[in-house]
This record gives C-alpha cells, sequence and structure tokens, in this order.
C-alpha cells in the first residue's frame, strides 16, 4: 500500500492483526504481535523500570544532582532549534520529519517506521514504513488518536529492515526499548516526540466541532507554550484560541482516558532524541540524550539553527491551581469555572508572567506527576506502587503530596 508518496513503495503499510483486549492500554500494537503475552514485560502500564532501561538505552539513570534531569531524564544537552529553511506542512518546522528524511538518504536506515494520516480522515494516525526520502513529505504534521505503531516491527523484520529508525511517542518507545534486544536489529535510532495526552480520533473530532464552525476546514493544530491553541484554515486564514478559553468544560469526563492521565513519561525519555515545543518559546526543544543523539543532529548540518534554551516565570502557581482542579476532579466535582470577565485578563497575562521557556516545560511535567498520583489514588490505587516510580514523587513533594503506605515502589 503506497499513501500519498511518489514512486513504487515509498510508504507501505502492511495490513494488521486485531489488538488483543487489554486494561489502560494505548495500543502501541504489542498486543497484535505473534507474540501478544509480550504486554506484560514491555507495557508502561503495568511494571515500568526506567532506571534499567535508562541505564542500559543511555549508559545511566537519571542524575538527581544535574539540573532539571530528574524532571526530562537522561540527556548530554538541550537547545532551542529550528531549520533554516522550514518544510511546507510540517509541525513547526519540521525538525523530525527532516532528520528521517537524512537517515534514508544516506543509506542509515532501511527504513523509518512511523505515523502517515489515514487516506480517509487526515486526522487519524496509520503506522507505515517508509523506505524512500520522498515518503516523508506524506508524514508531516500531527495526528491524534491510538495507532499501534509496533505491530510492524515484525514485517519490517521480515523483510530484512534490520537497520530501523522509530518515531513515536513515550508509550511506544517504552516498549521498544523494553523488547529491543528481541528483535536482534542491526541499528536502531528512536526519535520521540512528548506525549501527555491522547485520545480517540472520534473523540478529537468532537473537540474541533467545539472550536470552529468549520473543523472539517482546519489542517493544522497546536498547543503553543504562550498558553494558546493556533489553529489554520484551507483559506489560510489563522485562529489562536487563548487556554483558558478553551471549551473543555464541554468535553466527557473520558475524553482523556486513565492511561494518559497516568502517563509519567511526558518527555520521552528512553527516546535517543526528543524532539518537541515545550522549553522551545515559538521553536522546536530538542534533548539529545546520547551519542546516536547527536549523530542525528549532526546529520541536518547547517540546515539546523540552534540557541541556547531560555528559562522565565514560576511554575508553582499555576502547578497549585492545576493540582486544586485535579484534585476536583478525581474527586467527581465540577472544575472551579473563572468568571468570563476575568479570562480575557488573566489570558493576556499569563503569556507575559506565567513560566516560560524550560520553566513552561517543568510545570507541565510537575502537572502530569500531579495528576498522575491523584487519579491512581482514586481509580487504581493497587498500581501506584509498580506504575510510578521514585523520581516522580520528588516531583509532587513540594504540592504537598506524599506517598502513603504501600505506594512506593
Amino acid at each position: 500500500m503506497t499513501i500519498g508518496a511518489r514512486g513504487p513503495e515509498a510508504i507501505w503499510a502492511p495490513p494488521m492483526g486485531p489488538a488483543a483486549p487489554r486494561d489502560l492500554c494505548t495500543d502501541c500494537g504489542i498486543s497484535r504481535s505473534s507474540d501478544p503475552k509480550a504486554c506484560g514485560r514491555a507495557c508502561q502500564f503495568i511494571k515500568p523500570d526506567y532506571d534499567a532501561l535508562e541505564q542500559r538505552v543511555h549508559g545511566r539513570s537519571r542524575d538527581p544532582d544535574r539540573a532539571d534531569e530528574t524532571h526530562f531524564g537522561p540527556f548530554r544537552r538541550m537547545v532551542r532549534a529550528s531549520l533554516v529553511a522550514p518544510l511546507e506542512g510540517a509541525q513547526w518546522s519540521g525538525i523530525t520529519t527532516r532528520i528521517a528524511e537524512r537517515l534514508l538518504e544516506t543509506g542509515a536506515v532501511d527504513a523509518v517506521l512511523t505515523m502517515a494520516p489515514d487516506p480517509a480522515d487526515k486526522w487519524r494516525p496509520v503506522p507505515v514504513l517508509v523506505t524512500k526520502p520522498e515518503g516523508m513529505a506524506a508524514c508531516r504534521g500531527m495526528r491524534m488518536g491510538y495507532a499501534p505503531l509496533l505491530a510492524l516491527l515484525e514485517p519490517a523484520m521480515k523483510r530484512g529492515y534490520k537497520r530501523l529508525a522509530v518515531i513515536g511517542i513515550p508509550c511506544q518507545v517504552h516498549a521498544l526499548r523494553s523488547l529491543e534486544r528481541e528483535y536482534g536489529f542491526e541499528r536502531l535510532y528512536v526519535i520521540g516526540t512528548p506525549c501527555s495526552d491522547n485520545t480517540t480520533t472520534e473523540r478529537f473530532h468532537q473537540f474541533l466541532d467545539l472550536l470552529a464552525e468549520d473543523p472539517e476546514t482546519i489542517t493544522y493544530l497546536e498547543f503553543r507554550a504562550d498558553f494558546h491553541v493556533e489553529l489554520r484554515f484551507t483559506n489560510g486564514t489563522v485562529k489562536e484560541i487563548p487556554f483558558l478559553k478553551l471549551p473543555i468544560s464541554k468535553l466527557p469526563p473520558d475524553f482523556f482516558p486513565l492511561t494518559c492521565r497516568t502517563c509519567v513519561d511526558y518527555t520521552n525519555v528512553l527516546a535517543d532524541i526528543t524532539v518537541g515545543y515545550m522549553g522551545g518559546q515559538g521553536e522546536q526543544w530538542l534533548l539529545i540524550r546520547n551519542d546516536r543523539g547527536e549523530e542525528l543532529v549532526q546529520l541536518l548540518g547547517n540546515e539546523l539553527r540552534m540557541t541556547t534554551p531560555g528559562s522565565r516565570g514560576s511554575r508553582r502557581g499555576p502547578v497549585k491551581g492545576f493540582l486544586a482542579n485535579v484534585e476536583r476532579a478525581a474527586g467527581g466535582l465540577p472544575l472551579r469555572a473563572m468568571p468570563d470577565w476575568l479570562r480575557p485578563i488573566v489570558g493576556w497575562l499569563m503569556p507575559r508572567i506565567g513560566p516560560r521557556g524550560l520553566e513552561f516545560a517543568r510545570a507541565r511535567v510537575d502537572m502530569k506527576a500531579v495528576e498522575t498520583v491523584l487519579h491512581l489514588r482514586r481509580e487504581r490505587p493497587r498500581r501506584l506502587r509498580t506504575m510510578v516510580p521514585r523520581h516522580i514523587w520528588s516531583l509532587v513533594k513540594p504540592y504537598g503530596i506524599k506517598p502513603r503506605d504501600r505506594e512506593q515502589p
């Protein structure tokens, strides 16, 4: 199957088997493999061991004495970056796409395992194997929904693709790293993107319906670090919506599943390089984690413009406010509504005095840590001991959250 690519089979999307029924599952694809029981030793939501995996992947686990590693995981360096010549149709400037293109151009990999849009729905992700550089153009942009990316590992190996690059979100990358040795790759590059909240594509369409009168004409959506959501439309117009004016209260309580509300790996710590936006202040934010990550950056050479990330403001106030709302939501109570007259004022203030740059990224990681503990306590208390790694407790401690009996690993 070829999806929007030039030339024969630049993109290959082989058929997949059905997913095995699982509790707390984001359908990373492992349950669709020939060994669905592998989920038990691979899944982020069963019994993750980040210390051991970080040690194996990066040569060391996160160092609490090194600035920001408790928040972001092991890294060599962090940079704010953008392509000198941004790629048309890409999310931000297209760094992830361009790295994958360069891997294929240089022959460093046989294929890139990533997502492309479903031909029938541009927002629905479809796992694909890209074997030619020109095939990556069809994979640009953001998708929303569960996507069994790792179901294509076995088809790739059967075709002899033993040198792979994988572009994935944290739950996919955790499973990949847990099973990496079993697949016998000759070379594996892992390009990670941050993720914290996912939902089904059908639910995402419900969200789009609330954002615009003509949601079918939306071509681009991005949650930006300046506290706005940016929408672009087919007619070229752009719409910016402050976070405070998003119709969150109109979404069903289970819009985001428990898995995404209890994810402890926003920054994709097991990737060789994480390419995101949270610390970018209008550009992209790269966490280069190991030798392979450095190799991926070097592939871009002078195509990449890099600067030092900035950091301003304080996260404590926003995180405390988030904590209060999560406590109410986790207790089944309605969220506190801000008066309509106050929303424009606060919306104007947040980009100016709220956390920015790396402090914004720390705030989001703290929020995810808070959310994880509170929702698990209410809905899956027995899972706290196995699902929450030790470093999460150090992140929530400043906000008055401490482990109770039998909650620590």
